[in-house]
């Protein structure tokens, strides 16, 4: 799966934003700030991705995904539509991200749409370990970033980001800590708190591809604070797709013809 989906994710999935500077009213200073913008950057264009989607529970829990996704500097769109298995074939979300205000519409098999308001945000996405929020919102884009240590993940060296979203910010963490490989500029894992401390959710990168001679995290390994755990697989990705303004509609959501090009 892409870096925008784990931030966010991710994408990021998991999850996915892409503000590149904080209010200049308490900007970070350097070097987390250019980290937390090379990151963000990274995360700007337009992919079309096949997923695979493992939720403990059975086969109905096996997923097969695919997944529109439109970023601009401070704007994101994110269609998220099931294609298989058959019974759950239809359920959609389009979830949108301007500025600091986040929305989003769920459209199920039976044509019903529902409007997300701002206390669906933390429901999990399809069941899984990942929330909605945690696939639209743009933690490298908070206005507090600071370097707070460094750790080795597989031999790799890597510096740890803290991320904390600052007044008048919205989010259901209080920061969020970032295994960065500063070499590669990709996160190899990412770790959620409350105000409280305690861990909510963790992100584990568990297969790197190369995409254009740069470096995309596509499977994930996420465990949330209830221990659910999800597997990830989005290998199948595609850049730089052109996609209509239709697509990113509550109407759009009924519509899962993939684009010219797209991987099976």
């Amino acid at each position: 799966m892409p870096h925008r989906l784990i931030t966010a994710i991710f994408l990021g999935l998991f999850l996915l934003t892409c503000s590149l500077l904080a209010a200049e009213s308490d900007r970070p200073a350097a070097p987390a700030a250019e980290l937390a913008a090379h990151l963000a950057a990274k995360q700007q264009g337009t992919a079309y991705i096949r997923v695979r989607m493992d939720i403990p529970g059975g086969t109905a829990n096996v997923l097969q995904l695919q997944i529109k996704s439109r970023v601009s500097r401070g704007n994101a769109d994110l269609v998220y539509q099931v294609l298989f298995p058959k019974e759950r074939k239809g359920e959609a979300v389009l979830l949108r991200r301007s500025g600091n205000r986040i929305s989003g519409t769920l459209h199920t098999p039976n044509g019903a749409v529902r409007e997300l308001g701002a206390a669906n945000f933390d429901e999990p996405l399809f069941g899984s370990a990942l929330s909605y929020e945690d696939v639209i919102d743009d933690f490298f884009g908070w206005s507090q970033q600071a370097i707070v240590g460094t750790d080795e993940i597989d031999h790799i060296a890597c510096q740890i980001l803290e991320s904390k979203p600052g007044k008048g910010r919205r989010s259901s963490y209080s920061s969020v800590r970032t295994w960065v490989d500063p070499n590669r500029l990709i996160p190899l894992r990412i770790e959620k708190y409350n105000d409280k401390g305690q861990l909510l959710r963790q992100i584990v990168v568990t297969r790197i591809t190369l995409d254009g001679g740069d470096s995309i995290p596509v499977n994930l390994s996420v465990r949330d604070s209830r221990g659910l755990a999800t597997e990830i697989d989005g290998s199948r990705i595609k850049r730089g797709v052109a996609f209509t303004d239709a697509e990113f509609t509550p109407e759009g959501l009924k519509q899962i013809t993939p684009p010219r090009g797209a991987p099976e």
